[in-house]
């Protein structure tokens, strides 16, 4: 009873979105796809692919950015900033994979890719840099874990391995975010010419870094906020600045990929193409680099989350568009996605929220301030 008192009205929701989305997912696997979803032969990628997977690797992209900043480059001043984004990218993919089972025609298949190798494939690469990349954070969040159960040894030697782990959260990490872009490229003349550009991989890598780092800067405002930590704000004014170059950089390369390519004219042909990519670039792109320019704002809690929400956001429509709104029109077909499909979709972040909570209320994450720092978590590794 006491238990059923201290749940809040917003986990209660979230609970009863979850067990909603449970009961969606049991239909999805009892009657199949077409039972909750709106996907066609024709159309067979919707809210699943491009919400669940895409975006959903782009937002966990905080824990290779915080990893490579820390100890590629030395950036101590950002070591912080390892465990929050470990944990927060860690829950990210464990949310694709979950969302990936319910989307795959047939899931119990899901281990093919170890066995049945096709290196020519893109999704072939695609799989196992996820499966790799999701064991490399399940080794770093170990860390804290051991930490917590209080087993030093364990924790002596799994810190040894964090340089080996670094490197291959990094070297993974760059394939698979980049991987995600080049597997529109083997579809020419379905993907929307806006959308469509040799350089889509180096897009989806570069708005995967700037969204890595918003989202770090997000969570640590909201968690500052939830339970009451101390905001380090020149740590976080330092990240925007970052931001604001990579959005500068990935601005110039659309600007000059639609000179070169004779693209701008379709900026004002007919169609619902033209206002979404407007959308993505002015909402996601644009409007967060005058926020971060106005000295005001960009060193400012609200200013910081305005921004970030914003490069979230426009990340959110980017590969929305890529997946659903650049392919519909090639295809043929209409699509809305079905209310089980959001509904599914919907349950699966809530379900991340509740655990992000639990880990944060039960385990080490944030390491207290001036403690003595280890190699990954920032905090004492023995007594």
């Amino acid at each position: 009873m006491s238990a059923i008192r201290r749940l809040s009205p917003g986990r209660a929701v979230l609970w009863l979105l979850v067990a909603a989305g449970a009961a969606a997912s049991l239909v999805r696997f009892v009657w199949g796809l077409g039972a909750v979803t709106h996907l066609s032969d024709r159309f067979p990628w919707g809210l699943w692919i491009g919400f669940d997977v895409l975006v959903g690797v782009a937002l966990a992209a905080g824990a290779f950015t915080a990893n490579a900043t820390v100890h590629l480059f030395h950036l101590d001043r950002y070591r912080a900033l390892l465990r929050p984004a470990v944990l927060t990218g860690f829950l990210g993919y464990l949310m694709v994979i979950a969302a990936l089972l319910v989307d795959l025609g047939r899931p119990w298949n899901i281990w093919h890719p170890l066995v049945m190798w096709n290196p020519h494939s893109v999704m072939f690469e695609v799989a196992w840099c996820v499966m790799l990349y999701t064991l490399v954070l399940a080794l770093e969040f170990g860390q804290v874990v051991l930490e917590r159960l209080r087993l030093w040894g364990l924790l002596r030697i799994a810190q040894t391995a964090i340089t080996p782990l670094v490197v291959a959260a990094v070297i993974l990490s760059t394939l698979h975010q980049s991987s995600l872009g080049s597997l529109f490229l083997i579809a020419p003349g379905k993907l929307h010419p806006l959308w469509y550009t040799p350089l889509l991989p180096l897009l989806f890598f570069l708005s995967a870094l700037a969204v890595g780092l918003a989202v770090v800067t997000l969570e640590a405002v909201l968690a500052a906020r939830t339970f009451r930590h101390r905001l380090d704000l020149p740590m976080f004014v330092g990240l925007s600045r970052a931001v604001m170059v990579i959005l500068s950089v990935y601005l110039g390369l659309r600007v000059i990929d639609l000179t070169i390519r004779s693209a701008w004219s379709l900026l004002v042909a007919p169609g619902v193409e033209r206002p979404m990519f407007a959308a993505e670039l002015g909402l996601g792109v644009v409007l967060p680099l005058v926020v971060l320019s106005l000295n005001h704002f960009s060193r400012s809690p609200a200013g910081l989350t305005v921004a970030s929400a914003f490069v979230v956001l426009g990340v959110v429509v980017n590969r929305l568009n890529v997946t659903v709104t650049g392919m519909l029109a090639a295809s043929g077909a209409t699509y809305v996605p079905a209310w089980t499909e959001v509904l599914i979709t919907t349950a699966i972040v809530a379900g991340g929220i509740l655990v992000y909570l639990w880990v944060m209320e039960h385990l080490p994450i944030m390491a207290p301030h001036g403690a003595p720092e280890g190699p990954l978590t920032g905090a004492r590794a023995a007594p």
